[in-house]
């Protein structure tokens, strides 16, 4: 499988299976073209933690979509909206069926256009117009704002949520990040919304290991799985193997979703030192880093025959 992305394009995202086989994913950035192209039509799937739900192995994450603050030139337009809808059926058209959106992408909170949960429920309303069987997995996630307190302020949330995406429930759920305070009811917010038949799954996003054991053992006394926790994992970005979230995340049984496996587009072989990313991308990829770091990994992992740089 081929994967084109633009800056208006979503970003990859993974689901770790240590059970699961290993399927090779190229990244390949021509131009500014946003479009997936299938070698293999039907991609695997595999069960969320110790959850009844099954996803794709590859997903798109729609941080991007509707952005203006970090993504996108700081600007939105047709062009964009045009290739976010290209990389979204191009997606369902490749067999990858999981979209991972959040509450605050593309919102007036972050400075965005148009929320990236509205732009995926108006994806997911046309093509079901064309092809009623079309599944999608929708994952999103609760912003632990410091002014937002309870396991209510959760439930709220999430219908909110709700009614951008269209939708009557989820299938996954996550704590975008741990709260300043609050994170013990909005862990039992999580176990409501599953006993309100709300969300399929739960999980959270950018814990330790120390919170993670903790958000296990309160969902384990209602008898409700942790599915997830989705963290920064790419071939340049280690810190689950170091930190021990990615252990504990084994021994408890909970799945690891990789955001940014490619980097924001670092890995794909599209930026060089001589094009660096735009934006605020720019000034975490320089120049520097991607002699130093980037192209020394892409060498190795996907292109051996490419000569080295030296600075």
């Amino acid at each position: 499988m081929a994967l084109h992305l633009s800056s208006a394009a979503p970003a990859c995202f993974a689901v770790a299976d240590r059970r699961a086989r290993s399927r090779k994913v190229r990244a390949v950035v021509p131009g500014d073209s946003a479009t997936l192209k299938a070698e293999e039509v039907v991609e695997e799937k595999v069960k969320l933690g110790g959850s009844d739900l099954k996803v794709t192995r590859l997903g798109i994450g729609a941080w991007s979509w509707g952005d203006t603050s970090y993504w996108n030139n700081f600007e939105w337009d047709d062009r964009k909206m045009k290739a976010a809808k290209g990389a979204f059926e191009s997606s369902i058209d490749s067999g990858i069926t999981l979209f991972d959106t959040a509450e605050v992408y593309g919102s007036r909170m972050s400075f965005g256009a148009i929320n990236s949960e509205t732009l995926l429920g108006r994806f997911i309303k046309e093509r079901k117009e064309k092809d009623p069987e079309t599944e999608v997995a929708v994952a999103t996630k609760f912003a632990a704002l410091p002014w937002r307190l309870g396991r209510q302020s959760v439930i709220t949330a999430l219908k909110d949520s709700l009614c951008r995406l269209g939708l009557d429930s989820v299938d996954l759920y996550q704590l975008h990040w741990p709260g300043i305070w609050g994170n013990e009811g909005y862990i039992d917010g999580l176990g409501d919304a599953v006993e309100q038949g709300l969300v399929k799954a739960v999980g959270v996003s950018n814990y330790n290991e120390r919170r993670l054991r903790d958000a296990y053992e309160k969902l384990k006394q209602r008898g409700i799985p942790l599915a997830s926790n989705q963290v920064n994992y790419s071939l340049i970005y280690r810190s689950p193997e170091e930190n021990g979230v990615k252990a504990t995340c084994d021994e408890l049984g909970i799945t690891l979703i990789a955001y940014s496996p490619i980097a924001q587009g670092a890995l794909t072989g599209k930026y060089t030192p001589q094009n660096p990313p735009s934006g605020p991308r720019g000034q975490i990829y320089t120049p520097d880093f991607l002699i130093r770091v980037i192209h020394p990994l892409f060498m190795k992992h996907f292109h051996p025959s490419i000569p080295e740089i030296h600075s």
